[in-house]
């Protein structure tokens, strides 16, 4: 009883640390590793949540693909959780929830990764826009956010990170990166996405912020360099909308290119056409010629006519 009573004053509750880990984020991780599949066979990865939701023994609470979850609370308690198995040699139980803390480190560093390959496997000097991050939306709350850890694996292949947060302080974000090598030469804060945006090669979005979503992106297309990408690590935004502009989107279990370019070359004159083509749908008249027919968008890279 003693022991008992210790290991709870220690850790808190254990009804408290498992209503945390079970189901919540249990499920998060087990949405982000099927989002990972969703994007290997081109399925849609809200098409598969709502289809599983739909079944009223299991519901369609948490299950919201992503860049991985943060905050002080989850982290804590599954942590808690490991270490109460292990204390009581229960292996392979401890072994469960510690691979869910495991998935849930693996689909931010694949998130990372998957920028640095679409971007012709180098991000070295390239400005990336980062928007977001808090480890969700309506707080200023940047403990255990993913953000963190996206930027650590980009700093550390070279990148030039510009993070703009309505809510988040340069201050507590250069906390959070304590350590980090390069961090204060290669990191910037600038409170309006506009100017964070500008003349970036790509837009990261790590925090689900209303305000994102409503930003005027034919503005921000036009202010990047090209050809111009968007990771969408929390699938906020209009992924076709954005592609009719001449984006090149990945987001999370989305379909994902069915063809890289091979060279920058052949990307940018992808993008030129597909804005193009945009300008026209949204008055372009008076031009002299038709504009170039895009066969297809879906998958950011239209075969074009």
């Amino acid at each position: 009883m003693g022991t008992r009573l210790a290991h709870e004053s220690e850790l808190g509750s254990p009804s408290l640390t498992v209503s945390t880990a079970f189901p919540r984020v249990q499920r998060i991780s087990s949405i982000n590793a099927i989002s990972a599949l969703c994007e290997k066979t081109g399925a849609d990865i809200g098409e598969v949540a709502h289809a599983v939701g739909i079944d009223s023994r299991i519901g369609r609470k948490h299950l919201v693909a992503s860049v991985g979850f943060g905050g002080a609370c989850y982290d804590t308690h599954l942590r808690n959780l490991v270490y109460l198995c292990n204390h009581y040699r229960l292996k392979e139980v401890a072994n469960y929830w510690h691979q869910v803390l495991k998935m849930n480190e693996w689909q931010k560093k694949r998130f990372a990764m998957q920028i640095v390959s679409a971007m012709f496997n180098t991000v070295s000097g390239k400005k990336l826009a980062m928007l977001g991050f808090a480890y969700k939306k309506n707080t200023s709350d940047v403990r255990n956010t993913p953000a963190r850890d996206v930027c650590l694996t980009l700093l550390a292949e070279r990148a030039q990170i510009t993070i703009s947060d309505p809510r988040v302080a340069k201050e507590a974000m250069m906390v959070a990166l304590t350590g980090a090598d390069g961090a204060e030469e290669h990191i910037h804060v600038n409170a309006d996405p506009y100017l964070a945006c500008e003349g970036a090669h790509a837009i990261v979005v790590m925090t689900e912020w209303d305000q994102f979503a409503t930003l005027d992106y034919g503005r921000i297309f036009d202010s990047m360099e090209k050809p111009a990408f968007i990771f969408d690590g929390r699938n906020l935004l209009d992924h076709e909308a954005l592609r009719a502009l001449g984006f090149i989107v990945h987001g999370i279990g989305k379909p994902q290119p069915t063809r890289k370019p091979t060279t920058e070359e052949e990307a940018l004159a992808t993008q030129a056409a597909l804005a193009e083509a945009a300008r026209w749908r949204v008055g372009g008249a008076g031009m002299p010629t038709p504009p170039p027919k895009v066969l297809s968008t879906a998958d950011g890279f239209g075969a074009i006519a």
